[in-house]
């Protein structure tokens, strides 16, 4: 199979031509169709999280069953499938109680089977037990959902992540109520799935910072009622004044230690800041503990606490209605050849999304 190869921080993906395994049991064989180029796969090639080389990346992706294995039963060749990284087994406490996104028990394969991916025989690293930046992945049964065939598969796979992580961040992780005011801190790919999860929960403010004109601008088209440039002023104090006095609900979707405070300090009394972006290892939040006394909470988020196989199709049926808007965040196609491309484009803030399409 081809694939966009990692070989080390700070290197370019390789494309190149590795080996892919036989489904075992409960595995499935898909064909790649469209992929997504996410943030969190910048962050392992500019080295601020750690990933053992070589691996494949990407994991926001749609596809088409080629081979199942002999125990599956959700999925046969010729459905088309969403890949997801909240791989759960269904069986351990946090599936159990219905946080199937936090399984402490994924399946993968056992040490002693041949690995799912490798390059002349030694075994490749199958990045978030998806590897989407290559024309097929092998994946878990329980690592698929099955969609309508007539569903474009470029949208389904931004559904995969970006959009199911901002959107479930405001349904799902902080339960964001009907007439609250929010701000999200960023408006990249999922800084506008964030927006317009909290336009589908019914908010009443929803303001959108960053510091790219731009991605404002994409911002209101999402649905922000109202936008606040942070590279101009104190953003804090923006906010508070918009709001009178403090937003209830606050969303960081960048990954930075500064703009996660800012998300905390923003809040009023009692309010919530869920933190959604991957802040680089080693680096700490901090924030003054006086704040606390009033109520304020921070928490952090996973994959919008998805229930995955429940959450994909609803997203869907939501774009259906006119309710989610998913062509507009497609800012560029191109080919797994043009990933790099895709991460320059992405750092310089050019694209909300670009998305790989496969032969």
């Amino acid at each position: 199979m081809k694939a966009a190869v990692f070989h080390g921080a700070h290197q370019p993906l390789v494309i190149e031509e590795l080996e892919i395994a036989k489904p075992l049991e409960r595995e499935v064989l898909v064909r790649t169709v469209a992929s997504g180029v996410c943030h969190s796969d910048l962050h392992h090639v500019e080295g601020l999280y750690p990933l053992d080389a070589p691996a494949v990346l990407g994991h926001e992706a749609a596809g088409v069953v080629e081979a199942v294995g002999s125990q599956v039963t959700y999925v046969k060749p010729g459905d088309h499938v969403i890949a997801c990284v909240s791989v759960f087994c269904g069986q351990c406490a946090r599936c159990l109680t219905g946080q199937p996104h936090l399984c402490t028990n994924k399946p993968n394969r056992a040490k002693s089977d041949a690995p799912r991916l490798s390059r002349r025989g030694k075994p490749v690293v199958q990045f978030a037990a998806v590897a989407g930046y290559a024309d097929h992945m092998l994946l878990a049964e329980t690592g698929v959902v099955k969609i309508d065939p007539e569903f474009p598969l470029d949208r389904a796979a931004l559904i995969g992540c970006g959009v199911i992580t901002g959107v479930g961040a405001v349904l799902h992780t902080a339960k964001v109520e009907p007439g609250a005011t929010v701000a999200v801190f960023g408006a990249g790919g999922i800084g506008l799935s964030a927006i317009q999860g909290a336009r589908i929960a019914g908010a009443r403010m929803i303001i959108a910072v960053d510091i790219n004109e731009a991605k404002l601008g994409r911002a209101l088209e999402m649905g922000a009622t109202h936008v606040v440039d942070s590279s101009s002023g104190d953003a804090v104090a923006k906010l508070r004044s918009l709001t009178d006095g403090g937003v209830d609900y606050t969303f960081e979707a960048i990954g930075l230690k500064q703009t996660a405070e800012q998300a905390f300090y923003a809040l009023r009394p009692g309010g919530t800041c869920t933190v959604i972006g991957m802040i680089p290892v080693g680096h700490k939040v901090e924030i003054e503990g006086r704040f606390l006394l009033g109520e304020r909470k921070i928490q952090g988020c996973t994959m919008g606490s998805n229930r995955f196989r429940i959450d994909m199709p609803m997203l869907i049926e939501f774009h259906r209605q006119g309710r989610l808007k998913l062509e507009e965040m497609i800012t560029r196609r191109g080919r797994l050849e043009d990933v790099n491309e895709a991460f320059r484009a992405m750092k310089a803030g050019e694209v909300a999304r670009t998305v790989l399409m496969f032969p």
